[in-house]
């Protein structure tokens, strides 16, 4: 039996690319999963009977709240949480991004892992277990991942996990993050447009020549949620091809 079995997670960003390999891997190691995304298709997630959708607007607070509370009523107490939703912008400089797009980008994958988190972690500190994975980004160490907005965020999340991490591993809590390179999910759609001259040159520039497949960041996740990573606590773990030993 996979030690999965019957937990509870509870993954941002469900209905494609990362997440959806995440909530996948998950239902197939025997997990009830509760995906959140904006988008209300999730494909072949919906006909297991062990998942469970919520669509809504991460950037609202009550939204975040109320996909946490909807969750605790379809399955209980939260054991897993995957902070996974994220959006880009468009490689922006600071000239280029208004305070619009800054907000949106913050608020999407900054303040709604904030708020979700801070809604789950009182449950999990009760019990003394849990644990969080946030996705993070090569863009968390380096420039050139992103904008000015996306990486700034980016940072951001790598320095929110090693605080959280810090703050409650004591208390129980497993808490690291994943800091993927170039991973071929719609998010990342507009690089393979046209002649797909991005996309070439993002492959090019990676050491291993290539672009991951959302499923290789799903068995990291796995394996960050297993028992044998139990003793990495606020480790940022790159997936990366190598991006960052240029």
């Amino acid at each position: 039996m996979s030690e999965f079995q019957d937990k509870v997670v509870f993954i941002t960003g469900a209905a494609s690319g990362i997440g959806y390999a995440q909530a996948s891997a998950f239902l197939e190691a025997g997990s009830f999963v509760f995906g959140v995304d904006i988008q209300t298709d999730f494909g072949k997630l919906s006909d297991n009977p062990h998942f469970q959708s919520f669509s809504g607007d991460l950037t609202q607070v009550n939204i975040c709240q109320e996909a946490v509370l909807v969750c605790q009523q379809y399955f209980g107490d939260i054991e897993i949480l995957l902070n996974t939703a994220g959006i880009l912008d468009a490689y922006q400089t600071i000239e280029e991004t208004d305070i619009n797009l800054w907000q949106k980008v913050l608020t999407t994958n900054l303040t709604s892992m904030f708020v979700i988190t801070k809604e789950i972690i009182p449950q999990m500190v009760k019990k003394s277990s849990g644990t969080i994975i946030n996705i993070a980004s090569i863009a968390s160490f380096v420039a050139g991942g992103g904008g000015i907005a996306y990486t700034s965020a980016k940072h951001a999340i790598a320095g929110f996990t090693k605080q959280l991490a810090l703050d409650y591993a004591e208390k129980g809590i497993h808490i690291n993050g994943i800091a993927p390179g170039a991973i071929q999910t719609p998010m990342n759609a507009a690089d393979f447009e046209g002649d797909g001259t991005m996309a070439q040159w993002v492959a090019d520039e990676t050491p291993t020549k290539r672009w991951a497949r959302p499923e290789e960041i799903a068995s990291v996740t796995l394996f960050l949620a297993s028992e044998s990573s139990r003793y990495m606590q606020g480790t940022i773990l790159p997936v990366d091809g190598g991006w960052l030993l240029k």
